[in-house]
């Protein structure tokens, strides 16, 4: 997600606390969340995948490949 769209987040929600949204800016609103959302959850996931924890029998796993998504 780009810089100019979490500003127009906070624009949005600085916004609705002052004088409220027009239907039209709380669609925009709640979509920009949902892909902010999404972004951060991608973001945290590829994080996690590339942590890697050492068993107390020596062995390495990767967390990415334990917990990760079976597609």
């Amino acid at each position: 997600m780009d810089e100019n769209k979490i500003k127009r987040i906070n624009v949005l929600y600085h916004k609705s606390k002052e004088q409220g949204l027009t239907e039209e800016e709380k669609k925009e609103q709640k979509l920009l969340r949902t892909e902010y959302i999404a972004a951060f959850r991608n973001n945290l996931r590829s994080q996690l995948d590339h942590i890697d924890i050492e068993e107390k029998d020596g062995s390495i796993t990767n967390l990415g490949e334990k917990f990760g998504k079976k597609d």
